[in-house]
């Protein structure tokens, strides 16, 4: 599998019409194998994740960013199974309370990055900043910001400013040892569609409508140019964008799994070596358990 394809670096500019929604036709109904190596995938990484955390020196960031019914909670569901609960979690970024909307519009995220040996997964993330806030200018206006009175205030500057804090955030987490992996599952808007119906039609699937999904669809297309816009600005080398293809679920959380681990690979992660003193310390503590 090349992964490299589902890539973006900011090389040339990002038209989001350019990248499937859909898995490449040899891997299209292959549900059972895909699931069986995904089995494989998740071994690795739970392997790597108890390499992470005791050696305590680096953290993963994996932010998900999707349109409504992409498969984020499934993603986080299957592919994170197994893992030690110790040395991950997740946060859900929904509508900014009152006291996060009193700070600073990356706040609330800063607080749930990953400490040393952690992998923390962002269930939406900062990019909401310019995704709903982009569509929804009106929202910034909560923010009291200084300048800011009305929705003309809201300028290209404005977002270009916001798209250079977010490059900054995951240029000063990479020098601190936080790899940041960014997932953007590209659903299609007829698969969202069949996706709601679903979710209407099966009583056991009935909890997960909103009423709001379906208000926000009707600005699908201000949402896809938000989109393109947003990772057109912040894809760098160091911190890409990985575009999914989402209408087909278990596909896209086999690529997820296989980028996660192949990122993971390039980190020398180790058990910490035990010095001399340390043998020494095992040493006589066996021996007193013996006695």
């Amino acid at each position: 599998m090349e992964l490299k394809q589902y890539r973006y670096t900011g090389a040339n500019h990002f038209k989001i019409a350019d990248w499937s929604t859909t898995p490449p036709t040899e891997f299209q109904g292959k549900k059972d194998d895909i699931k069986k190596s995904i089995a494989q995938e998740v071994k690795k990484l739970a392997d790597a994740q108890d390499k992470l955390y005791a050696q305590n020196r680096y953290s993963v960031l994996i932010l998900f960013q999707a349109m409504d019914a992409a498969g984020k909670d499934g993603m986080i569901k299957h592919v994170m199974t197994g893992l030690n609960p110790q040395g991950i979690h997740v946060t859900p970024f929904k509508v900014p309370t009152s006291l996060e909307l009193a700070h600073d519009y990356l706040w609330r995220e800063r607080n749930a990055f990953p400490k040393s040996g952690e992998i923390a997964i962002f269930n939406r993330s900062y990019y909401e900043e310019v995704l709903v806030d982009k569509v929804h200018p009106e929202n910034i206006l909560n923010e009291h910001i200084p300048g800011i009175d009305g929705v003309d205030d809201i300028t290209a500057d404005f977002w270009y400013h916001r798209y250079e804090d977010l490059q900054y955030l995951e240029t000063f987490a990479q020098r601190n040892g936080t790899i940041v992996l960014k997932f953007f599952l590209h659903l299609s808007k007829e698969e969202q569609r069949r996706r709601f119906l679903s979710r209407i039609e099966v009583p056991e699937k009935n909890w997960k409508f909103s009423a709001a999904d379906i208000r926000e669809r009707r600005f699908w297309d201000d949402y896809q140019e938000a989109y393109q816009d947003a990772i057109d600005h912040t894809a760098t080398k160091i911190t890409p964008w990985y575009v999914i293809p989402a209408d087909d679920k278990w596909y896209a959380r086999w690529i997820v799994s296989q980028i996660i681990n192949a990122r993971m690979a390039e980190l020398p992660l180790h058990f910490p070596t035990v010095t001399k003193e340390q043998k020494l310390a095992l040493a006589s503590a066996m021996d007193q358990l013996k006695q």
